[in-house]
């Protein structure tokens, strides 16, 4: 299964987890990353914590947490920060239709980004657990 598939298809949580330059770690809840290819995947960010500590180190974790099928079903990612886009066009054509629909203004909910990072590995959820990308499922 490839991971557009899986992110298409599966439901679930997910955390980014980033450190600022000095370590210190933070943690956010996330929708499914934005896939572009098999290596490459992208988040919407405002311009809080999790966006700052990408700024000042490019290295993240995305923890995803399937809802379905019982026991500790996902996958975690380990990223690399590639590059960002600050309210772009293919930002906005990526976002979710009902939050483009919101009428904030950029004073009013500050700038958007477009952060894009390479995915440099991927493990199953917990080490006892399968790498459901692995598996074959039925494609709802």
């Amino acid at each position: 299964m490839s991971i557009a598939e899986y992110f298409g298809n599966v439901k679930g949580r997910g955390v980014l987890a980033t450190a600022d330059k000095d370590g210190n770690v933070d943690t956010a809840v996330y929708a499914v990353p934005k896939v572009f290819d098999e290596n490459t995947i992208a988040f919407i960010m405002r311009d809080r914590l999790t966006h700052a500590n990408v700024a000042s180190n490019p290295h993240a974790a995305y923890l995803f947490l399937e809802n379905e099928g019982g026991g500790y079903r996902g996958l975690r990612l380990y990223l690399t920060k590639l590059y960002e886009e600050e309210d772009s066009e293919r930002l906005y054509a990526l976002r979710r239709a009902d939050h483009n629909a919101i009428r904030e203004n950029v004073e009013q909910r500050g700038p958007l980004f477009l952060v894009v990072f390479k995915i440099d590995k991927i493990r199953a959820i917990t080490e006892r657990s399968r790498n459901p990308l692995e598996e074959e499922r039925a494609v709802a």
